[in-house]
């Protein structure tokens, strides 16, 4: 049996119930969403309740903008969870109606695609809500859960093969491929199809490949348009539409001083949410010492455990790779918050040992230079 992870985003949702706002809580599926707020409702016994808008029947019971109707359904709660709230039309009217009409309920909205979800409340909810990201687990919440770092580490292969999502973790092998494969081929873009009202997309599922294979190096929308026989609109849109989906995020390139770096305003690197979805793209779960994308995998997962740090500190930030022209000199990443520019390199093998690009230090005077290896990870990513 799994151990229950304690996710970071418990205390912070806990600390801002009841304060008038709507809580909003945003991420892939599968990511733990449901087992968080259910996690939090166990507190409010007969108070509390979970309504699933997948359901014909609650979704039915929020369809209407009557708050007499809404206090007859809700009224009596302290504690209102609603799942797939994307999935109500008029949400955002609904939820300013609960929010300013019973301020004595808390209103926790989940969404897994925030293109939806986010429209539809961003007007309605101005000034009322809280918004929160929830992320495959973290370095930091497994080592919080009863697991040793060096257990961690040694299972640190299995993490860039399998990634990191709830149902995933500490399985065998024999039943993490399935599991990820699972969640990767009826959960993972279900939203984008829904979106764009699809029952299967083989050029979406042709884009997916080609970004997996592509992993850590930069993508042009001409050339991904080109090879997938469709125009560059289409492409930048079906990003976009993976992006707030939760299954990919962009890097842009910081360019601050064009003469010298690099000048395509639009240049930008994709990575994904969790390596196992990744992985089960391109189909490939084969052991770390067999693998000629080890580079790929280290820098994602390494980017990817950085912006959940942050999201756990609360941090708002900036995120950007660097290169000079031609490529002659590059930087991973590159995070700007507080005025303070923390440059990365992530090397898997410790044995490679980068320098500060003489570039970037005379570009960016006061910015810090960071090396991440297989050795020296927890400190810099925990």
């Amino acid at each position: 049996m799994q151990k229950l992870i304690s996710r970071y985003l418990k205390p912070q949702i806990l600390e801002v119930l009841h304060q008038g706002k709507v809580i909003v809580l945003y991420g892939a599926r599968r990511t733990g969403k449901t087992t968080l707020v259910k996690d939090i409702l166990v507190d409010y016994a007969e108070t509390g309740r979970y309504l699933n808008c997948d359901l014909l029947s609650d979704r039915n019971m929020l369809q209407t903008t009557d708050h007499r109707e809404l206090f007859s359904y809700l009224g009596g709660y302290k504690l209102v969870v609603i799942d797939e709230a994307q999935s109500i039309p008029n949400i955002g009217l609904v939820l300013k109606i609960l929010v300013d009409t019973f301020p004595e309920i808390q209103v926790i909205a989940i969404g897994s695609s925030s293109f939806d979800l986010a429209n539809k409340i961003g007007e309605p909810l101005t000034g009322r809500s809280r918004q929160f990201m929830m992320f495959p687990l973290s370095l930091g919440e497994i080592g919080e859960s009863g697991y040793d770092r060096l257990s961690i580490e040694s299972g640190l292969g299995n993490l860039l093969r399998f990634g990191s999502m709830p149902s995933v973790f500490d399985r065998p092998e024999s039943q993490a491929i399935p599991e990820i494969q699972e969640i990767a081929t009826n959960y993972l873009y279900r939203d984008v199809l829904m979106h764009e009202k699809l029952k299967k997309s083989e050029l979406l599922d042709n884009l997916l490949e080609v970004l997996a294979l592509q992993l850590g190096s930069e993508v042009s929308y001409n050339e991904l348009a080109q090879t997938l026989n469709t125009s560059p609109q289409t492409i930048q849109k079906y990003i976009e539409l993976l992006e707030k989906s939760f299954v990919v995020f962009r890097i842009k390139s910081l360019c601050r001083n064009p003469r010298k770096e690099l000048e395509i305003k639009n240049s930008r690197k994709v990575y994904f949410y969790d390596l196992g979805v990744r992985n089960s793209i391109v189909r490939n779960f084969n052991p770390i010492n067999l693998r000629t994308d080890i580079g790929a995998l280290w820098e994602n997962f390494c980017i990817l455990e950085l912006m959940k740090k942050l999201n756990r500190d609360q941090i708002f930030y900036n995120q950007y790779f660097w290169r000079t022209k031609g490529a002659m000199k590059e930087i991973d990443l590159v995070i700007d918050y507080g005025g303070q520019l923390k440059a990365y390199e992530f090397k898997w093998n410790q044995k490679k040992i980068p320098k500060f690009p003489t570039q970037f230090q005379s570009f960016y005077t006061g910015a810090t230079f960071t090396v991440v290896n297989s050795q020296n990870f927890w400190n810099e990513l925990v």
